[in-house]
């Protein structure tokens, strides 16, 4: 397995990215949408880690017409402002020039996943809703019930989701009450393709974050990374 920063092409100019090769043949590609903070190395490692499973993986720096800050993690409200100025337009166009990466090396747009952390959760899924990939995968995904990147919100979309979606959530996630993503489950139930919620009690946002010792869950990390690759196995095609 390899992993390397490239520069996509996008109509507001380059674009880094974080990709990871796998050392044989890829089973797929994948789009990583990362957290708030930016591209963190916890990006570059979830990339690693999907190169080690057989996926071919991207991720996009969704910053990079701010100038691609980083931000540390307790310095939360500045990476949040930050996010309030990413519009969805935007923030597909990154996107798209991810799956054109994959394409080029080998990995057909209809064999692509998108996997996203945080605000990349919820940016999974409205990919999900405009773009017919292969799965995708939502890790605590803010704006449910709040429109976000002047999208309408995440239950106003719902039932269009045109790709198989998996959301995983933590019951304790202050910023994603539970009876929001039953909300969601009931909405997105609706859409003509495959979708899935599991809920883990007692644990919060963040909870795959291994940098983050204060948030971080390794069992349910564990087991919702286990879903994950089942969740692209099922539904990608070979």
């Amino acid at each position: 397995m390899t992993s390397e920063t490239v520069v996509l092409t996008t109509a507001d100019g380059p674009t880094p990215a974080v990709i990871a090769e796998p050392r044989w043949t890829a089973r797929g590609g994948v789009l990583v949408v990362h957290e708030v903070f930016g591209l963190t190395d916890h990006v570059t490692d979830i990339c690693r880690r999907f190169a080690d499973a057989g996926w071919r993986a991207v991720a996009p720096d969704l910053y990079h017409r701010q100038g691609s800050p980083v931000f540390d993690y307790p310095d939360s409200a500045a990476a949040v402002s930050l996010r309030g100025r990413l519009a969805g337009d935007d923030i597909l166009d990154d996107l798209d020039s991810g799956l054109m990466v994959l394409a080029e090396s080998g990995t057909a747009v209809d064999r692509c996943a998108v996997v996203g952390f945080g605000m990349g959760g919820g940016i999974a899924f409205h990919a999900a809703v405009r773009r017919p990939l292969g799965a995708a995968v939502t890790f605590y995904g803010g704006g449910i019930e709040d429109g976000r990147f002047r999208e309408p919100s995440q239950l106003d979309l719902a039932a269009g989701l045109q790709t198989p979606w998996l959301g995983l959530y933590g019951d304790l996630d202050h910023s994603i009450p539970a009876e929001q993503v039953e909300h969601l489950r009931a909405a997105a139930a609706r859409a003509d393709v495959d979708t899935e919620i599991v809920r883990y009690p007692g644990v919060g946002h963040s909870f795959c974050n291994d940098e983050r010792p204060d948030s971080y869950d390794d069992a349910a990390a564990r087991d919702a990374w286990a879903r994950t690759l089942t969740w692209m196995d099922a539904h990608v095609p070979e």
